[in-house]
């Protein structure tokens, strides 16, 4: 392994050992919320592989998000089935859904990809209100505690819930730093850098944004389906346009293309909102503001500002 690979592993390891830590200090409060956070720094792991890494922004990722969500929830509410099998049917279903949409969004590029994204979302978020006598839709519905227990583990105990939601994020940021060293993840940065010069040098550029948004959308659709399970709560706002738009908000924050930055992103934007909120009732106007200096300052985001001024060798 090089002196980098050695270095970066060492740092999200530590990382690791450090959300772990936290676990047996953090008071009530703030333990809920890291474990909340760390689910939604999944979501966002997911969204980084096709924006950050791939290049394509899409503004439909809560359509992925929903698909884990709702795919895990009808199946334990309408199938009677446990969490596990629950579980993976809200893979399957987010799997489904971003084979789907990959094959048909990315017929376009550019400004319409995004466009269509969007679309495909909102369609999917009508769909939950058009459908409400089986998703509940706006008022959503609940996972009763006795429901959420995983292999003989009480999922509604806010320990429990914490350390899943450690695994969940652990597993994801682990993946993505093995992907990114592959060489599946340098031909995804290729395609970002020049796309045209990678289709030239041989590659399927369709085959690997394809790969890009199925990966994208699984990864994203087992934070939404942990969500509901880990939180007892499955309900039509998750697929609302601004569950699009935060996963893009956080990865720009954290750093685009960057492991560590959608956890850096998600903690910092959660934080800033909750802070916020406590002070004014205009703590969105705050949250624009910060947001606005982070892009002027820090556009490749904090962790992108990291790599270009103290670690070179950051993923």
């Amino acid at each position: 392994m090089s002196g980098g690979g050695a270095r970066s592993l060492a740092l999200h390891g530590g990382v690791l050992a450090l959300l772990l830590a936290l676990h047996f200090v953090l008071p009530a409060y703030h333990h809920g919320n890291l474990a909340r956070i760390m689910v939604l720094a999944s979501y966002a792991i997911g969204y980084n592989i096709l924006f950050g890494y791939t290049g394509l922004l899409s503004l439909g990722h809560a359509l992925f998000f929903a698909a884990g969500m709702y795919g895990m929830g009808l199946a334990m509410r309408h199938a009677g089935l446990g969490p596990g099998p629950a579980l993976a049917a809200g893979l399957a279903a987010g799997l489904a859904v971003s084979a789907a949409m990959g094959l048909l969004a990315l017929r376009t590029a550019g400004v319409a990809f995004m466009i269509v994204t969007l679309m495909f979302a909102q369609a999917g978020y009508l769909a939950l209100l058009y459908f409400g006598a089986w998703t509940r839709g706006d008022e959503g519905f609940v996972i009763q505690q006795a429901e959420r227990i995983l292999w003989g583990i009480d999922l509604s105990d806010p320990g429990n819930r914490y350390l899943a939601a450690l695994a969940l994020f652990a597993l994801c940021l682990l993946a993505t730093l093995w992907l990114v060293e592959r060489p599946f993840g340098k031909v995804l940065v290729a395609i970002r850098e020049n796309e045209e010069r990678a289709r030239m040098l041989g590659y399927n550029v369709f085959a690997y944004k394809l790969g890009a948004v199925i990966l994208s959308g699984t990864v994203s659709a087992a934070a939404g389906a942990a969500y509901g399970l880990l939180f007892g709560y499955v309900g039509a706002t998750f697929a609302s346009v601004q569950y699009s738009i935060f996963p893009l908000l956080w990865v720009l924050l954290g750093g685009a293309g960057t492991v560590l930055g959608p956890l850096i992103g998600t903690l910092f934007m959660f934080y800033l909102i909750d802070l916020s909120s406590g002070v004014t009732s205009a703590y969105m106007l705050v949250a624009g503001v910060v947001l606005v200096l982070v892009t002027l300052f820090a556009p490749q985001g904090l962790a992108g500002l990291l790599r270009a001024r103290l670690w070179r060798w950051l993923p």
